[in-house]
């Protein structure tokens, strides 16, 4: 059963309007569970809405280029966690961070949050996105190897044999679905232009992809849950809409994701669930079907020219000259469509923007394969368009972040002084407010400690979202803002930019935050032509106060009165500290996590004290 006190607090964060229409969404599931809980059967044993017969999946409109030769052949999907795609591959209801399994229950039954006696659904639905089913049919058109063939249909019929619809895990979430459906309509369209398919399987690829979209149509996000989950489910039901030809959803779609943009983002560009990854995300979502939209003749709003830009812009400028990437706030490595078995999801949405828009916003001759499968003449046509390059100090003042490069892009430095994140609960938000990270010759120096995971071990989920955990100042041990739960906060520290100013010699970045109120905590930011980056914090009050540096794994410290010397593979670091007041300096271990799924530590320079004023010089050794 639900935490009953969340769900007070969770009651609180709706307006009316979204409590009626979550109240009309109980009656609309009940109906459903009345009609598929005597009628268990597969998604794609028979059309649910028989107003949808006759309807086809046209696969000439995937616009696929089939003329491509330029792909690999991989059987196999990553997992999150570093789980192996082999031991799982047909464990759809495994918990992975335990043996136990997800349970055979109707899924509006289902309590799959903190449910640390089976695991993460996050990881599990992993799984369950079928990237493998389109992989493997790409494979097969790709070959003409039955094995990828056979290996398709065996996945295929196990899960739908394993998976009746609405019964377990895997139909828990709208979005999920959403990216599923994906997923059947490209392996559909991989199937369709091979020789040897059964016909069988086909006819059931179709009737599930519209019994899927049929679903999401009826139930997709509002309100407060209308973030990422929306555009993600928006896309979906425009893309079968096109598939199919049924300009309903395709109307549907495409009026939402133009209602969301300004809804979901700022002017400036920077999405307002403030992590890098989910704007990732987001666009790739958008991107797809709008490139659906173009192959096809199908307008597309202007507005979505004004919107992406500047979103690809700011997703540009958090990469640096070596692939190294500044991102706040959670991540949890999603995506929508994988036709190689693993990539670099910034590069590829990158590219994909850049086939789609006016200006080249990576080099698109190296990025993914998806690119490869998705476009024929636009890639190499996005290879002569004005490459954008960022500036030494972008500051997005709406967004809320600081991106500074020295002149010879050998340091990249992140500064967060943004909201804490989107809405009435902002889901994926840390309390990271004024913290940094840097970056030198694409090496990790200062860094974000990570995600870890979302749906159980609620201890950890809340340390990696804690202020003590991030590179800022922590006072009497609190949190800037409140947790509430694992995807909701309630009194949020509010931040200020103060100052921002940029001449010849350095960029200065100044802002606050009142999340210790009465107490206000101003940081001071100035990087300078010697590439020495100055950190002032200053207190209104004299306080006990915590400042966190947290250390990318593997980097060698040693301390000298109030010098740090800092040491990675083929750079040196030298911290210099001072403090009116007496301050104690050591090196202790905090959580870190490189990758989704994966708990590990890291050292951490902690410096404490009790004052209102602290400086930190870094500078940058040369060697």
């Amino acid at each position: 059963m639900a935490d009953i006190a969340w769900l007070m607090r969770r009651l609180k964060a709706m307006s009316l309007p979204e409590v009626a229409w979550r109240l009309s969404q109980k009656r609309i599931q009940k109906s459903e569970e009345k009609r598929f809980r005597s009628n268990k059967c597969s998604v794609v044993d028979e059309l649910f809405d028989k107003k949808l017969e006759g309807m086809s999946l046209d696969a000439d409109k995937m616009h696929l280029n089939l003329d491509n030769r330029d792909y690999s052949l991989s059987a196999s999907i990553p997992l999150l966690g570093g789980y192996e795609y082999e031991e799982y591959k047909k464990a759809w209801s495994a918990g992975f961070q335990t043996e136990n399994e997800w349970s055979d229950t109707f899924s509006y039954s289902l309590e799959y949050k903190q449910r640390d006696d089976i695991g993460d659904a996050r990881t599990n639905w992993e799984l369950n996105r079928h990237f493998q089913f389109a992989l493997l049919a790409k494979d097969y058109y790709a070959s003409g190897d039955k094995k990828y063939l056979n290996e398709l249909i065996m996945l295929f019929e196990d899960w739908n044999q394993k998976n009746p619809f609405l019964w377990g895990i895997s139909w828990t979430s709208i979005m999920e679905i959403a990216i599923r459906c994906s997923n059947w309509c490209y392996t559909y369209c991989f199937l369709a232009k091979s020789n040897d398919v059964p016909k069988e399987i086909l006819t059931q690829l179709q009737t599930g992809i519209l019994n899927m979209t049929a679903y999401i149509e009826n139930h997709y996000s509002r309100y407060s849950s209308a973030n990422n989950h929306l555009i993600v489910e928006a896309y979906a039901i425009g893309q079968s809409g096109v598939l199919f030809g049924n300009q309903k959803w395709i109307d549907l779609a495409v009026s939402i994701l133009t209602r969301e943009f300004p809804l979901q983002n700022y002017s400036d560009g920077i999405n307002k669930e403030l992590s890098l990854h989910y704007q990732s995300f987001y666009m790739e979502a958008v991107g797809l079907l709008m490139r659906l939209l173009l192959k096809n003749g199908i307008s597309v709003p202007e507005s979505w020219y004004t919107w992406l830009p500047k979103m690809s812009e700011y997703l540009a400028t958090c990469v640096g000259k070596h692939g190294e990437v500044i991102e706040f706030g959670d991540n949890d490595e999603g995506k929508i469509l994988d036709l190689c078995g693993g990539y670099n999801h910034y590069k590829y949405v990158l590219g994909l923007m850049s086939c789609l828009l006016d200006t080249e916003y990576t080099d698109v001759s190296v990025c993914c394969e998806n690119l490869n499968w998705l476009f024929t003449e636009e890639r190499a046509e996005a290879c002569k368009k004005n490459r954008y390059t960022p500036k030494k100090c972008t500051c997005y003042k709406e967004g809320g972040n600081t991106i500074l490069r020295s002149e010879d892009e050998r340091i990249l430095i992140g500064i967060d002084h943004a909201a804490l994140g989107f809405g009435s609960i902002a889901a994926h938000g840390h309390a990271d407010a004024l913290s940094f990270q840097m970056y030198v010759d694409g090496q990790p120096i200062f860094v974000d400690p990570g995600t870890y995971i979302y749906h159980c071990d609620i201890e950890n989920r809340n340390a990696f979202r804690r202020t003590e955990n991030h590179n800022t100042v922590c006072i009497d041990g609190k949190d800037q803002s409140e947790m509430l739960g694992a995807f909701l906060w309630g009194k949020r520290a509010e931040c200020k930019l103060v100052e921002e100013a940029e001449t010849p010699e350095s960029v200065k970045v100044k802002a606050s935050h009142n999340g210790y109120s009465p107490v206000i905590h101003t940081r001071t930011y100035t990087f300078n032509e010697k590439n020495e980056l100055i950190i002032a914090d200053e207190l209104t009050a004299e306080s006990d106060m915590v400042v966190n540096f947290l250390l990318a794994p593997g980097i060698d410290v040693t301390l000298s009165r109030n010098k740090v010397c800092i040491s990675a593979e083929n750079v040196a670091v030298v911290m210099n500290i001072c403090c009116e007041k007496e301050c104690d300096i050591k090196f202790v271990d905090k959580p870190y996590s490189r990758s989704y799924g994966v708990y590990g530590t890291t050292k951490c320079i902690n410096i404490s004290t009790m004052a209102d004023k602290l400086q930190v010089g870094i500078k940058i050794e040369e060697r």
